[in-house]
Order: C-alpha cells, then sequence, then structure tokens
C-alpha cells in the first residue's frame, strides 16, 4: 500500500529527433519546482524524466548522419541530459526506452495484452505523416497536409496489430467523471470529454511493419511494437513494473504516479491511451495528469525551419541558470501558452531579479556590516510598521502552498515576490540610514535589520525550489541553518547575534539591453547559417545525378488546354482539362495564375508528366503536372510547338 508521503512525479520522456528548446526544457524545470517544493513539505519523492527513442523518423535521421540508430539516440540523449543537468534539475531517475529491462517488459506487456484478447491482428490504412508517425483519414488532413505538423503525407497500408480503446471507453469516461482533479487544467478534460471520448474511441494501432528501429513483437518477428505502448509504459517499467508480477520495490512503494507533466499537445495520449492501457493491464491509475501549456516565442510557436528557436543553453550563457528558471517558471500562466523574447527577458530580470530581489539583499547586509560589524541582533524596540511586515511574511508560505498545491507556480511566486516589494517598502518607511545618525534610535535600527533579514529568509526559504541556487546563496550570506518550511510558522527564527558576510555577492546585476542585443546577434546569425546550411544540402541532394533508369521512369506527353478556370479555393492555381491523346482529358492543377489567365491557356500546347501520383491541392484534384520554366517564380510553361497531341516526349 502506498504511503500518503510518497509522491511520484513524471515528465513526458523527450523525442530524441533533435536538441530540445527552451519550450521543451520549461517542463523540466517546472517539474523540478513541484518536486523540490513537495521534498520541502517533507514527502519522499521520485521525480523520473528520460527520453522516447524508437520510431521511424529516428531511423531516417539516422540514416541521413550515416550512423546506426542506437548510436544516433545515444547522442542526443546525452544532449537532453546534459541540458537537463545545466538547468539544476533533481531528477532520481533518467529513463531510455533503449534500456534492455524497459525493452523486455514492453513485449511482455504486449504478449500479455494481446494473449487477454485486447490486441488484435488487422490492417491499417490512410494518409501518413511520418513527422507525427500518425495515420489520418482523408476528413482530417488540413489542405491535404498533416492537421498536426502541416507536413506532408503519403498513402499507406499495411498490416498492424490494435489495442482495444473502444472496450474500456464507458470505463474511462466514469473515471473522469468520478475523479474531477486527473485530468487538470479542467480545459483539457472537456476537450479530451467532448472530442474523443463521447463521440466514440476508434482502436489503436500498436504495431508497424514499415520499420525496424523499435522494440520487435516477439511472437511476430516482422512487427515492431509502435509509440504508444512502448513509450506511454516508461512510467511504470522506470520503477520496475514486472509484467509477471515480480514488481520492484520502488513500483510496490510508489506506484500509482501522483502527477504525470506533460505538454498540452499529447494530453490525449495520457488521458485516454495510458489509462486504458492500465486498465486493461488490471493497475491502479494516476492520480493526475497535468497538461501544461506551451511557451511561444514571442507569438509563435518555436520551430527550427521558421529560425525562431531559443536553446535553454544560450540563455544561460547571457543570463545564467536561475534567472531563466525564474523566467519560465513565473511567464506561463497556469492555463494559457506564455512568451518568451530576449526583450522581455532582459525586462523581468532588471526589474524583479536585480531590483526587488538582488538589491534588497546586497544593501540589507551591507547597511548590517556597516552599523553593526555583520552582528544581526532583534533588540525588540518595535513600532506599528513592523507588523505588518510580519503578517505577509507569515501569510506568504501558506499562500504559496495553496498555490502550488494547484501547480500555479507563476502565482507561488508572485507571493514571495509581493512580500520581497512590502520588505524594501518597509526600508523606505523605516529609513535605517537617518536612524543610524541618531545614537538613542540604535536598538531600533538593530530592531529593523533584524526584521529585514528575517523577512529575506522568509523568501528565500520559498524561493529555493524555483531558484536553489540563488535561494542557497541568500541564506549562505545571512548565514542561517533555519532553511526548512517548518522555520517559517514564526517569525523570529533567525538566531539573533548571527554575524552575516562581510562582502555579500552580487546575485544579480543590472543588464544593458544593447550589449544583450548583441550576443543575441550572434546567437541568431549562427542559426541562421545552420538553416541554411540544412537547406542548401537538401537542395544539393535534391539535384543529385540520376541514371537513364531513373529518368525512363517519368512519362511525358504533348498535351493541349482544352478547357482552364481558376481554383475555387486558390487565387494562384488554375485548373485545366487537358487532351494528352486519352479517351478523356486530364484535369491538371498548376500554380500559374501569377503568370497567365484562364483564357489566355486555353489552347496552348504544353508538355505534361502523365504518370504523376494523382494528389489533390486545396481540394481539387489534380491528375499530373505541366512543365514550367523558372527558379522560385514561374516564368511560363514549357510549348510543345508543333508536336502531335498525345506525342510521347524522350
Amino acid at each position: 500500500m502506498k504511503n500518503e508521503k510518497d509522491y511520484y512525479l513524471t515528465t513526458a520522456i523527450t523525442y530524441t529527433s533533435g536538441k530540445p528548446h527552451i519550450g521543451n526544457t520549461y517542463e523540466i524545470i517546472l517539474a523540478d519546482a513541484i518536486a523540490r517544493f513537495k521534498r520541502q513539505e517533507g514527502y519522499n519523492v521520485r521525480f523520473q524524466t528520460g527520453t522516447d527513442e524508437h520510431g521511424q523518423k529516428i531511423e531516417i535521421k539516422a540514416k541521413e548522419a550515416g550512423i546506426e540508430p542506437k548510436q544516433y539516440v545515444d547522442q542526443v540523449a546525452g544532449v537532453v541530459k546534459n541540458i537537463w543537468d545545466m538547468m539544476d534539475t533533481s531528477y532520481d531517475r533518467f529513463m531510455r526506452t533503449t534500456d534492455e529491462y524497459h525493452e523486455k517488459q514492453v513485449q511482455k506487456i504486449f504478449k500479455k495484452l494481446y494473449d487477454k484478447g485486447d490486441i488484435y491482428l488487422g490492417h491499417y490504412e490512410g494518409k501518413y505523416c511520418t513527422a507525427c508517425e500518425s495515420f489520418f483519414t482523408e476528413s482530417q488532413l488540413v489542405d491535404g497536409k498533416c492537421p498536426d505538423c502541416g507536413g506532408d503525407v503519403h498513402d499507406a497500408k499495411e498490416e498492424a496489430y490494435f489495442f482495444k480503446l473502444s472496450k474500456y471507453q464507458d470505463r474511462l469516461i466514469k473515471h473522469i467523471e468520478d475523479h474531477p482533479e486527473f485530468i487538470q487544467p479542467v480545459s483539457r478534460k472537456n476537450e479530451m470529454m467532448n472530442n474523443f471520448l463521447k463521440p466514440g474511441l476508434q482502436d489503436l494501432c500498436v504495431s508497424r511493419t514499415s520499420f525496424k528501429w523499435s522494440i520487435p513483437v516477439d511472437f511476430d518477428p516482422k512487427h515492431v511494437v509502435y509509440v504508444w505502448i512502448d513509450a506511454l509504459t516508461n512510467y511504470i517499467t522506470g520503477l520496475g513494473y514486472d509484467a509477471d508480477g515480480n514488481h520492484g520495490e520502488l513500483y510496490k512503494k510508489f506506484w500509482p504516479a501522483d502527477l504525470h507533466l506533460i505538454g498540452k499537445d499529447i494530453v490525449r495520449f495520457h488521458t485516454i491511451y495510458w489509462p486504458i492501457m492500465l486498465m486493461a493491464l488490471d493497475i491502479p491509475l494516476p492520480k493526475q495528469v497535468f497538461g501544461h501549456p506551451w511557451l511561444l516565442q514571442g507569438e509563435s510557436k518555436m520551430s527550427k525551419s521558421k529560425g525562431n528557436v531559443i536553446y535553454a543553453d544560450d540563455l544561460v550563457d547571457i543570463f545564467g541558470v536561475d534567472a531563466v528558471r525564474y523566467f519560465v517558471l513565473h511567464e506561463i500562466p497556469y492555463d494559457n501558452d506564455g512568451s518568451i523574447t530576449w526583450d522581455l527577458l532582459v525586462e523581468r530580470i532588471n526589474s524583479d531579479l536585480a531590483n526587488v530581489l538582488g538589491n534588497l539583499v546586497n544593501r540589507t547586509i551591507a547597511m548590517s556590516n556597516k552599523y553593526f560589524d555583520g552582528i544581526v541582533e532583534n533588540k525588540n524596540v518595535c513600532e506599528d510598521v513592523d507588523q505588518e511586515l510580519k503578517d505577509l511574511a507569515l501569510a506568504m508560505p501558506g499562500k504559496a502552498i495553496a498555490k502550488m498545491d494547484e501547480l500555479k507556480a507563476s502565482n507561488a511566486l508572485d507571493e514571495i515576490f509581493n512580500l520581497l516589494r512590502r520588505t524594501n517598502k518597509y526600508i523606505d518607511e523605516t529609513m535605517p540610514w537617518v536612524l543610524a545618525k541618531d545614537e538613542t534610535k540604535k536598538d531600533r535600527l538593530a530592531t529593523v535589520l533584524y526584521n529585514l533579514i528575517e523577512s529575506i529568509r522568509f523568501s528565500a526559504v520559498m524561493l529555493y525550489p524555483y531558484m536553489p541556487s540563488t535561494a542557497t546563496k541568500i541564506l549562505d550570506q545571512i548565514n542561517t541553518d533555519q532553511r526548512d518550511f517548518e522555520s517559517l510558522k514564526e517569525f523570529g527564527k533567525y538566531a539573533s547575534g548571527t554575524k552575516v558576510v562581510e562582502k555579500p555577492e552580487m546575485l544579480f546585476a543590472r543588464l544593458d539591453p544593447k550589449e544583450i542585443a548583441k550576443k543575441v546577434e550572434v546567437i541568431e546569425a549562427k542559426q541562421k547559417a545552420s538553416i541554411k546550411a540544412v537547406k542548401e544540402k537538401q537542395e544539393t541532394e535534391a539535384k543529385q545525378e540520376i541514371t537513364i533508369d531513373d529518368f525512363s521512369k517519368i512519362e511525358l506527353k504533348v498535351g493541349k488546354v482544352i478547357k482552364c478556370e481558376k481554383h475555387p479555393n486558390a487565387d494562384k492555381l488554375l485548373v485545366s482539362q487537358i487532351d494528352v491523346g486519352e479517351e478523356t482529358p486530364r484535369q491538371i492543377v498548376s500554380g500559374i495564375a501569377d503568370v497567365y489567365k484562364p483564357e489566355e491557356f486555353v489552347g496552348k500546347k504544353v508538355i505534361v508528366v502523365t504518370n504523376l501520383k494523382p494528389a489533390k491541392l486545396r481540394g481539387v484534384e489534380s491528375q499530373g503536372m505541366v512543365l514550367a520554366g523558372g527558379d522560385k517564380k514561374v516564368l511560363g510553361v514549357v510549348d510543345a510547338g508543333e508536336l502531335p497531341v498525345g506525342t510521347t516526349i524522350r
């Protein structure tokens, strides 16, 4: 039986297709803040993260890099782990889906579900997106493209094993209705219920035969286990779950998970696919799944192709680890996307970290050294203004804890900084520099400085989960061992007579926006150069020499345009009926409306690629391609001259 003080927290495992950006990194920072917070509350925390390392996309990327898939994922997993470590995250287990124990358990889980009748053999047919490793129906496509990533799709059909989601649909609906806290925020719960569960679930494809880089289905080796059963089960295999029932001690101690922290884009997988798998395995469901919002670059989602990606290591090089942690935790609301720009970072660091926090700590310690040789004593010479500060300090931990219980880290930080701002105001109200000029006010001055140091201690103790290095520096500089939540139950636990450090370290210096802009220009120039190099490589590869056999695969014929009109949904496209000497004319969609009016195109002799696979362009089928001249812009179609309609071009 799980102890109520044992707390199991997981992040999603990062897909090893490339280096994670700051939006991806936000999740591990938030998870770490929650883990550290829970430890300070007295919980025995198990914190797991890791990498998802199988799939067709990895297989392709490894081939492009000229290395084996395992070598490729080893490299990327190393990059991910280095970034997580750089961000000072306190995970207990870095899980990899290529771990031998995990792979063996996935095979056993797959077989267990198959033997139970919850997995069966069938066929899958539809539009397939390699980048997302997902099938879609025609109606799910957006302008003929993948609805998730906007990339190209292609027809695919293959034998596959399916998991009976539909069998457990009603049971999952009841669980969600009985446990309103299971999916958070509420908007994500409503989306899952209304868009997926209540309309009815389709059974889930859980194996593939078109690639090899995954875990083999041991009783049918031509199949490999598809992403869902492989990736999602890491949350239990990482604890030592055994499909045969011989579970490890960590599994017995920590399952069910208290929190799966994931991005809002993968809520469906974690709140529908995953709980149904657990139901089929007779395993308790996690207590809560929180789908956090995204961190956008300005107003846009970060994308390497857009060239607007910001990486954690670049941010840390300029601003430091704790400044980056503070920014992303503070700037992303509970259920709305947050925004990051270089200018916003500078503004937030200067206003909050340099002015409010750093300046307060620095000048308070400096005054203690100047007026009392660093000795901080509580002389209890109190005035009315003191009580307001004390009351706010005593109320702050409870308010911050209440916000964190709801996973509202940004709001919890606001409560801490409210106290820091009030403490700065207290300096202005008490004016220690004036008190220091009056020998009769010496004990009052000592009391004021004691109150300032104690208020700083309250703030630093509560800041630790979010900014562990900074909080530790503050507590070291004021030389206190009172560092846990228990010590905040009364104002005055800071030991009177303690000596603070003689020369406090500057926590956060004010930043010059112009100097930061110069550094950003260097980073962005490197990114642009990298994107340009990739594009040039792709263009070079696309223009590689071909053999006569390659060319012979292309069928070119002379055609005559007999009818032409504008595309109903696209200004740059024309829809033509072209006679190529066959029984019926070909309908061909061409991006030439900038060059030809429909009536001008009728009657032209053109050259048509006639064995091109039909495709829908903005909802209209095109049964070939007209050859045209030009580079990035069409200058005109190739004229077939006097050649008869239907002539084959060789």
